[in-house]
């Protein structure tokens, strides 16, 4: 039986497919169209995933979408008339929806079917129940607290649940105009950063700054006593014209969210190309921490009512790796499951997870354990590749393949790593990966300035053998997809300055070898020379997707200062 499951219409679209409940295959839009948070239909990914499993859309038993139009209908419905939203704002939505809802006319249109030729049940899951079971049915959990938590998705913002077995059950939901996500991208615009999905940088920005401005942000969002909150809508105007979202040629843009209210209480915001201030790094640190009061007060409130000690989060929200680091210092919970892809691109694998587990009742299969279910090339393709461009490449023996990266990377050299199959979600984690030695001091502004082309605050990931964890970092536990910051020990922190944040901490990978056996071995060869079980990693990329194919991989190489390519078995050297 096959699921085919899919983000569509939606910013950062994407696609899986499950054979009897196994993940065959899932990639995000972007990474063929080379848009960064692609909104559309998926049609690319979808085709990949068919590909992979080797099959026609004809032989899908079922396609489970994000959306559920009629979910919270008479509310959109209602609040659109109550705060006499635009017309054209009505109709944009109402649109989308309608896309959403006749998804099989999509599937028929594009694959050129009749009718009666798309023989899959087409399934609409509201989209806070795709994150749910996004991270719980992909857990390695029998039974947890669950927690969404993003912008807004079907008119809500913010689900509990409970999950057990194969059934998940909904405990409580804050519904529009109320949103910690939409919070968080309020002052992500006020602080100047505009493009769709900037809310990271605003965390990484956080340590830079004292959180001076905590009791003025705190006015933006109350706590309730029921363990969830609400926003104070004066500082906000989307309940008068809507959240304006703009899809032009799948390019997702979201019109400001702040009202003026927000400028009286904390100053001019920035503009995009001011120089970034102390005052902007105050706020940012502010946001943060009431960011993070909020996701712990509803943390705390969802353990004592449920009892449960452990707890799956996902939605966008659920990508503030820095709260995430604190959850368990700052709640009952003892053990925690986020998925590799925890933003919208994930309701995709959620949609089918529901499917088989909720609506089939099918058991529950193998937990998600790693991320790496995209494309893969094999070295016939990477040398006809360069040698169609002339390129001089080695080809080295195993031994000699570990010794000569191991080498450029302890003597300061950048080098660009493509290896099996793409990781699913936005981090890369050791398959399109740029590396570098962490004890650089200089590496940091030679990424940033020569090959990220970023902002300078922006900090790197360290990606440790797992063995190591308790030696380098304050917090023992397994990080498998990035999405956790603790606290780099003291005494270590001096010896990894290059993934080493300004407030002492790192975004860490833990790196197994049985599920990464390759990227593994080479840590450890350099481990083995310098006595560090870390490498600096970062995505494969320079202000674009994840790179996808050997041919986006060697562009980047060419057009930046990496020291040194790596394709399967096969070197480049500059």
């Amino acid at each position: 039986m096959y699921i085919l499951g899919i983000n569509a219409f939606h910013g950062d679209s994407a696609a899986c497919i499950y054979k009897d409940g196994l993940i065959v295959a899932a990639a995000e839009e972007e990474r063929f169209r080379r848009i960064k948070h692609w909104a559309g239909f998926p049609s690319m990914s979808i085709q990949f995933c068919l590909h992979e499993a080797g099959i026609d859309i004809r032989e899908v038993d079922h396609i489970a979408i994000s959306r559920n139009p009629r979910a919270n209908f008479t509310k959109k419905v209602f609040t659109a008339l109550k705060n006499r939203l635009s017309v054209k704002n009505i109709t944009n939505r109402l649109q989308n929806l309608q896309k959403a809802k006749s998804i099989g006319d999509e599937f028929i249109t594009h694959f050129g079917l009749k009718p009666n030729e798309l023989k899959a049940e087409i399934h609409n899951i509201e989209h806070h129940r795709t994150h749910l079971a996004s991270a719980f049915f992909a857990s390695p959990f029998d039974e947890s607290a669950i927690l969404s938590i993003d912008g807004f998705g079907d008119f809500t913002s913010t689900m509990t649940a409970i999950g057990k077995d194969n059934k998940i059950s909904v405990l409580d939901t804050v519904s529009y105009p109320h949103s910690l996500g939409l919070f968080y991208t309020a002052l992500t615009q006020f602080l100047g950063f505009r493009h769709y999905g900037d809310e990271y940088k605003v965390m990484g920005l956080a340590p830079y700054g004292q959180a001076v401005y905590e009791r003025e942000i705190q006015d933006l969002i109350h706590l309730k006593s029921n363990g969830l909150f609400e926003l104070n809508l004066t500082y906000f105007t989307h309940t008068k014209k809507g959240v304006q979202m703009i899809w032009n040629n799948g390019i997702p843009e979201m019109e400001s969210v702040f009202s003026g209210e927000l400028i009286r209480l904390l100053g001019p915001s920035r503009l995009h190309d001011e120089p970034i201030s102390q005052r902007h790094k105050n706020i940012a640190a502010s946001v943060q921490k009431v960011t993070e009061k909020v996701i712990f007060h509803i943390l705390k409130h969802l353990q004592n009512t449920t009892g449960l000690t452990k707890i799956c989060i996902a939605g966008g929200v659920a990508q503030n790796s820095v709260a995430n680091g604190k959850i368990l210092q700052q709640t009952q919970f003892e053990q925690i499951y986020i998925p590799p892809a925890g933003h919208d691109a994930g309701t995709c694998l959620g949609a089918a997870l529901w499917v088989y587990n909720q609506v089939l009742q099918k058991p529950r299969t193998l937990p998600m354990l790693h991320a790496y279910f995209g494309s893969k090339f094999n070295n016939t393709y990477i040398e006809d590749l360069l040698n169609s461009k002339n390129i001089k490449y080695l080809k080295p023996s195993i031994d000699e393949y570990y010794e000569v990266i191991t080498n450029c990377l302890k003597n300061e050299g950048v080098v660009g790593w493509f290896q099996g199959r793409a990781e699913f979600g936005p981090r890369a984690l050791g398959h399109r990966s740029i590396l570098a030695d962490p004890r650089n001091t200089k590496a940091k502004d030679i990424l940033n300035g020569k090959i990220k082309r970023r902002e300078s605050f922006r900090p790197f990931a360290p990606s440790i053998l797992s063995e190591f964890v308790d030696e380098y970092f304050e917090q023992t536990d397994d990080v498998p997809f990035m999405e956790k910051v603790f606290k780099i020990k003291k005494n270590k922190s001096d010896c990894i300055p290059a993934v080493t944040h300004v407030d002492g901490t790192g975004r860490l990978q833990t790196v197994h070898a049985n599920t990464d056996e390759r990227y593994h071995k080479l840590i450890y060869s350099f481990y083995k020379q310098t006595g560090v079980p870390i490498l600096l990693n970062t995505s494969f990329n320079e202000n674009e997707p994840i790179v996808n194919t050997p041919e986006e991989a060697l562009d980047c190489f060419l057009r930046t200062k990496m020291d040194m390519l790596v394709m399967e078995d096969i070197i480049v050297l500059r």
